[in-house]
């Protein structure tokens, strides 16, 4: 508990600052601009979940056989791992950029997005597809300083990104007056200083990282096993993303008040959820060290300490909220939406009483990835996507109370897979690690 606590801790603050990003692009511009434009900015948000969870996920994986390679003391396997995440962050980074600003307007029309908000989400939206580099910057350099053990510094430089993009937000948007576009901007800008800090620190911080003739070479056998790692890491935001998009385009479809409702309630739910990401993001690397070190022991230690926080935070989640649902919510909401209150504590305190499974859903998915086994936590994703299409398509008749149940509905339904999921890889490595005793018992017997 200690050990997890210790590196917790700091990971927490990270997501919590990280959070400040869109927590202040949000507060500022619902306080300033007005409820259209917050719903504006809203009605993106799960697109742009989707497509900033695929980076992260991606960079997640490609960042948990550096934490295996640390574990297991092999420092030129560290290296080469790490070079090898870089050409590989290049070019999804020029890949996905491309892509997601060329397809910019077929996904706000194929999202229902409503025609008085519809250029101002363009706005937003666009801009934060053209700075996706610098969310592979951030995600990719944050990653391997935590697989290292290093998980304060990307908070120091969250802490700074966060307060130099509150700054710009009020520069962009009050004195510029650039609207939802000054809000994204200060977003990418920031996001980028928070990825060259910690691009800094790697490159001066770390002797194991100094590299060394030929660790840059090009490995197709390695980019193809880090992309083993990646992609399903990257896949699983993704495809659970997709059933955000269609909870969204189901809300979307009831109306600008909604969509400012359901964006007032998210961002609360957001910060709040930020201790379960603190969580998932320490049982990754923490998964990765001691399958690493084979210490199987230490990971049902680990995981048991994980869950005893996930359920404890979760209680005392729904006790805050369940007082102060109404002031956190008219954070985000102007004067004029305080009619939207009814709704936005609907859809907050529907979702906080399911926090537990969403804690356990983070824990053992992202401990199952450290592990080595990520396409099996993929797998996960796939239902809390069925999940949330299935209550998408309720919402016409249901109307917003389907809407409400969307994600508490994923996350149980996810739990139900990874739970025994979680038991069977441990099993796996037990056998495996067995296997590798009883072969080095032979080999080092006499006359062999």
């Amino acid at each position: 508990m200690r050990l997890i606590l210790s590196f917790g801790i700091p990971v927490l603050f990270g997501y919590l600052f990280q959070q400040l990003y869109n927590v202040a692009d949000t507060a500022i511009v619902g306080q300033t601009l007005g409820g259209a434009a917050l719903a504006a900015v809203g009605s993106t948000g799960s697109i742009n979940f989707l497509v900033i969870g695929f980076c992260a996920g991606i960079c997640g994986g490609f960042t948990i056989p550096v934490a295996q390679q640390f574990g297991a003391g092999d420092h030129q396997e560290l290296r080469r791992n790490v070079t090898m995440g870089v050409w590989l962050c290049v070019i999804f980074g020029a890949v996905v950029t491309l892509l997601t600003t060329l397809l910019c307007n077929v996904i706000l029309t194929g999202m229902n997005t409503p025609a008085d908000i519809y250029q101002r989400a363009y706005s937003y939206i666009l801009t934060i597809f053209v700075g996706l580099p610098a969310c592979f910057l951030y995600n990719f350099t944050a990653g391997v300083l935590r697989a290292l053990g290093d998980s304060r510094t990307p908070v120091m430089w969250q802490i700074a990104a966060s307060l130099v993009n509150i700054v710009l937000d009020v520069i962009f948007i009050l004195v510029f007056h650039l609207d939802v576009f000054g809000a994204a901007l200060a977003t990418v800008i920031s996001q980028a200083l928070a990825g060259a800090g910690c691009l800094l620190r790697m490159v001066r911080g770390y002797p194991v990282l100094r590299m060394e003739q030929g660790d840059w070479r090009w490995d197709t056998h390695r980019a193809k096993e880090l992309c083993v790692m990646g992609l399903p890491m990257g896949l699983q935001y993704s495809i659970t993303a997709i059933g955000s998009v269609m909870i969204q385009t189901a809300v979307n479809g009831l109306g600008t008040a909604y969509v400012t409702a359901v964006t007032a309630a998210t961002k609360v739910s957001m910060f709040f959820c930020c201790p379960f990401d603190a969580m998932g993001c320490t049982m990754a690397t923490y998964g990765g060290q001691n399958a690493g070190a084979a210490q199987w022991d230490r990971l049902h230690q680990g995981i048991r300490a994980c869950v005893i926080l996930g359920a404890v935070y979760s209680a005392v989640s729904l006790a805050v909220l369940a007082v102060f649902s109404n002031p956190l919510n008219m954070l985000f909401l102007d004067a004029g939406s305080v009619s939207l209150l009814p709704l936005a504590r609907k859809y907050l305190l529907t979702n906080v009483l399911f926090y537990f499974p969403l804690s356990l859903v983070n824990i053992i998915r992202f401990m199952i990835q450290g592990m080595g086994f990520a396409p099996l936590a993929t797998v996960a994703g796939i239902f809390e996507m069925a999940a949330r299409a299935g209550l998408a398509f309720l919402v016409p008749l249901y109307g917003f109370t389907a809407a409400c149940f969307a994600s508490p509905a994923a996350w149980i339904l996810a739990d139900v897979f990874l739970v025994p999921a979680y038991f069977h890889c441990c099993r796996r490595l037990t056998q495996a690690g067995a296997g590798k005793r009883e072969k080095a018992a032979a080999l080092s017997a006499p006359g062999v």
